[in-house]
């Protein structure tokens, strides 16, 4: 066997072993932040859902905070050092442990128990989003020349396999329906039962399991980092890179520019989400079980969407792909709030359902429109994260995506709460929601002065 072709085997390897990350990572956001623990935790474990609500989102916010001050100085010391695989380990070891410990979510918990519980819910999200930081930064070291795209594609595709496979046998094994004591599947729960909550508090170390078991192809197959001979990992050498990192791209440069209109688009996306799920649980009366369909619906079509949106992007360049997506996005996001209980696209009356699983006309509308919603989702991200590596320094691409990460929290309270204060102001759940829409267009807006080079 010819060295050559042991070579293109281990960079397969290494390749197939990068896009399971995703695999691994996807659970923590799938099932525990946004359709089985989270909603479990405001509902049943804090004293009140108003309390339970407030205290998630101030770990959430407290979490996102230091995620957005922390990423860039972060990518510039594993830049600095060349120690990308021992960072991803220790916040690894982060989002294992973090998720290990929901399991002591217990209904009722006292005040102590509840805290501990929300530190390793932060703690979590500290790990995944930092772990994330330093395998996007391994994007093109290890994707074939002209790839970079294709490859990030299908990472995002099959992290969203990933959501959905998980999702699926928590539903199916795991989570109990409280009517019935049973699961989606009509069978016994694995773990206790719907009283006891156990199948939600399982979610937690099922995902921590999950992502043990999928990472560790990366850790093994990763290529040997060669050391740097005028490597420092410390902090202050770290800051020096970061500040001239800042200072060589300037304000007005390609790559602070993309920032920007992505610091407004992923903030439109990620409330696109999160309140898609609360207008169809206040318009349909959907419960869990439907939210939770709804979700698989949505993580499958958003892998073929990413997977078809790599593609696309190495044949017409990501710019074409966000802004053909972004707007399409836009345009879906007016759709679902056309439909109502008893019409759809605002003006056109239909029949409320009288009972059964998604059984009226604007239900099933509101379900196509969210299958095409996770289809131009996934193929934003993944475009995304192929921009940074064309306007990006090369030697600065951990301290890139640091920056990259930080875009994507600095302002996440601002589409929320700007759906807050438009939905008092106006008294309309509708009207709130709409703000979304106009995030969408204005990073379009701010995407399109965007100069984006040919691919390297």
């Amino acid at each position: 066997m010819s060295e050559t072709t042991v070579s293109e085997r281990s960079a397969r390897r290494t390749r197939g072993a990068w896009v399971l990350f995703d695999w691994a990572a996807q659970p923590f956001y799938t099932i525990v932040l946004t359709f089985i623990f989270g909603p479990y935790f405001v509902a049943h474990v804090a004293a009140n859902p108003v309390e339970g609500q407030s205290l998630w989102g101030i770990a959430a916010a407290a979490g996102g905070v230091t995620i957005a001050i922390l990423s860039p100085v972060l990518g510039a010391v594993a830049d600095q050092g060349g120690r990308r695989m021992l960072w991803l380990a220790l916040f690894s070891a982060a989002l294992i442990a973090g998720m290990a410990c929901l399991w002591f979510a217990v209904p009722g918990a006292g005040e102590g128990r509840i805290y501990f519980v929300l530190g390793a819910f932060a703690l979590a999200m500290l790990g995944a989003e930092f772990a994330t930081v330093f395998t996007n930064a391994m994007l093109p070291d290890i994707a074939r020349p002209g790839g970079i795209g294709r490859l990030s594609g299908l990472g995002w595709g099959v992290g969203y396999l990933g959501g959905l496979a998980s999702l699926f046998i928590m539903l199916v094994f795991i989570v109990a329906e409280s009517t019935s004591g049973r699961t989606l599947a009509g069978l016994s729960p694995l773990f206790g039962d719907a009283l006891s909550f156990a199948g939600e508090r399982a979610s937690g170390p099922f995902s921590a399991v999950w992502y043990f078991l999928f990472v560790l192809p990366l850790f093994l197959f990763a290529p040997p980092e060669a050391p740097r001979p005028s490597a420092r990992t410390g902090i202050g050498a770290a800051m020096k890179s970061l500040a001239a990192s800042l200072r060589d791209y300037g304000l007005g440069s390609a790559y602070v520019r993309f920032l920007f209109a992505r610091m407004i688009y992923a903030d439109g996306l990620a409330a696109l989400f999160t309140f898609g799920g609360v207008y169809a649980a206040s318009v349909f009366g959907w419960g869990a079980t439907q939210l939770g369909l709804f979700g698989i619906l949505l993580t499958l079509t958003g892998a073929g969407g990413a997977i078809a949106g790599g593609r696309a992007d190495e044949i017409f360049g990501p710019r074409r792909v966000i802004m053909f997506s972004l707007a399409a996005l836009a345009i879906l996001g007016v759709l679902a709030l056309s439909a109502g209980r008893d019409h759809i696209l605002f003006v056109i009356g239909v029949k409320p359902a009288d009972g059964g699983l998604f059984a009226s006309v604007a239900e099933r509308f509101y379900l196509v429109v969210g299958a095409l919603i996770g289809v131009f989702a996934g193929p934003v991200q993944a475009a995304s994260r192929n921009v940074v590596t064309q306007l990006a320094h090369p030697a600065r691409m951990t301290e890139a995506f640091g920056l990259f990460a930080f875009s994507g929290k600095a302002t996440a309270f601002l589409a929320p709460a700007l759906v807050a204060l438009v939905t008092t102001v106006s008294d309309s759940q509708r009207i709130g929601i709409a703000v979304v829409v106009l995030f969408m267009l204005v990073g379009l807006a701010l995407f399109t002065r965007v100069p984006i080079p040919e691919a390297r």
